[in-house]
């Protein structure tokens, strides 16, 4: 499925979810006539996302309606901004305003939360990376949020690459592989262009999964000085991901260990909404 359609599934699925037995408030006290404008306002400081998806549930809902886009995604926004103007009839309003804003305020959320790390390890080398712990069916969209506050995606999906997790290394070590046979493995059996990642635990696994010929190797839940004796036994042999118990008050010191990228899954699963509402213009 392409991206966009898959778009156009989500907004459809997220307005069913909502309109399936109708709007009964705004149908039984809004004229059909009545038309009008609406702003969308900006009530923190953040990162903005879904400035388009929301347009887009405001025409799915009623295609006359007229989003004028005054900020862009990736834009930083302050309290009292005016990311959008809306014009049309106060009904199809009415009935996209929820859909829409949940959109909008959780993707800016998403990137506003990736901002902040991104913003964290300014003067780095290292790159932020996402991760599939993502709101199911929400991927391609905070995928994209993540993008707009700085970071970088790792996997979309579990094709896009090899990840030997520990759950993985459990399964083949018990059928008696060792760590350089299940890498051989994965070289010999997946297609030549991906990458092969290993997710380790402790230096002398990176060294292992360094030496059987990891392109990646994944530093999971490692201390800090772990982490340094890991960076010491790749030499550039491999690029170095670290990931687990990573914050704001620790990316620092985890970046400056030398590593290439950095992997969070809270700028996802545990982003905090921006406050961003529709705000009708008073007569």
């Amino acid at each position: 499925m392409q991206k966009e359609e898959q778009i156009d599934e989500i907004i459809n699925r997220a307005l069913a979810e909502d309109l399936s037995s109708g709007d009964i408030t705004t149908d039984t006290l809004i004229s059909e006539n009545w038309r009008g404008k609406a702003q969308v306002v900006v009530k923190a400081a953040g990162v903005l996302a879904g400035i388009e998806i929301a347009r887009r549930v405001f025409l799915k809902v009623d295609p006359e309606i007229r989003m004028h886009v005054l900020i862009q995604d990736g834009t930083n926004v302050k309290p009292g901004d005016v990311a959008a103007l809306v014009e049309g009839k106060f009904s199809g309003i009415l009935k996209a305003e929820r859909t829409a804003m949940n959109f909008l305020q959780h993707l800016s959320g998403v990137a506003s939360e990736t901002a902040r790390y991104v913003e964290a390890v300014k003067g780095l080398r290292v790159k932020i990376l996402d991760t599939r712990k993502t709101l199911p069916g929400l991927r391609v969209l905070e995928k994209y949020a993540v993008r707009m506050g700085g970071g970088h995606n790792h996997r979309m999906c579990l094709g896009d690459s090899v990840l030997i997790k520990d759950n993985h290394l459990a399964v083949l070590i018990n059928q008696g592989l060792s760590l350089k046979e299940i890498v051989a493995k994965a070289r010999r059996e997946a297609p030549a262009h991906l990458k092969v990642e290993v997710e380790v635990k402790t230096p002398e696994e990176t060294l292992q999964a360094t030496e059987a010929g990891a392109d990646i190797v994944m530093l999971d839940n490692m201390g800090l000085e772990a982490m340094r004796q890991a960076v010491r036994l790749v030499k550039g042999r491999a690029l170095i991901e670290a990931s687990g118990g990573i914050t704001l008050a620790n990316v620092w010191a985890v970046a400056e260990i030398g590593v290439d990228f950095i992997s969070i899954g809270a700028i996802t699963h545990s982003a905090r909404a921006l406050d961003i509402s529709l705000e009708f213009e008073e007569r």
